[in-house]
């Protein structure tokens, strides 16, 4: 077993998505990951705590990138605008993951626990950017609104750019706020 080869980190979360696509995620145990990846049970376990870790790995950085890309916006954008730019700038962060992102997605949509706990951290996310667009100078009710409604237009934006990968990902963010603002109304 090459134990020692670099990027211990990177190369559990792959294997563990390759697990969950292949198995499922209930179906895969840490052993099979570490051993998968070239690595010990505690190697993993000096990473991750445990095998939903492995798979949310990724989102701490996510949500960080958004909320300094929010930080950073734009004094002149409004509420919507503002929140918006964070999430298109972090969303183009993301194409040198797309295999990942792919991966992620497909075991979403097939283990409820995993999208329990997803929910969770994009409600979490939705409270931060709230914060920051608060502290921006946004009534707490309007920035709530636009962080959520923004969220909501992201995940639309993601799961197109990951069926369609050649496809403009601020294209999509516009496209789909858009089609927000027409529903409604």
């Amino acid at each position: 077993m090459a134990r020692w080869e670099p990027d211990a980190r990177g190369r559990l979360q792959q294997a563990a998505m390759e697990l969950f696509r292949e198995r499922g995620f209930g179906e895969v145990t840490v052993v099979e990951i570490a051993e998968r990846a070239g690595l010990t049970k505690r190697t993993f376990f000096n990473h991750f705590a445990d095998k939903r870790e492995v798979f949310f790995a990724n989102a701490q950085m996510f949500e960080q990138s958004v909320l300094a890309h929010l930080a950073e916006a734009d004094p002149e954008l409004d509420t919507i605008g503002a929140v918006m730019a964070a999430l298109t700038r972090a969303g183009l962060e993301l194409a040198p993951y797309y295999e990942f992102a792919k991966a992620r997605l497909a075991v979403l949509a097939v283990t409820p626990e995993l999208r329990e706990r997803d929910l969770i951290k994009s409600a979490r996310l939705a409270a931060a950017m709230t914060a920051t667009l608060v502290g921006r100078g946004a009534e707490e009710r309007a920035a709530a609104f636009a962080a959520q409604s923004a969220l909501a237009v992201f995940a639309v934006a993601a799961a197109d750019w990951i069926a369609t990968p050649s496809a403009d990902f601020p294209a999509l963010m516009h496209q789909n706020l858009a089609q927000l603002r027409a529903a409604l109304g």
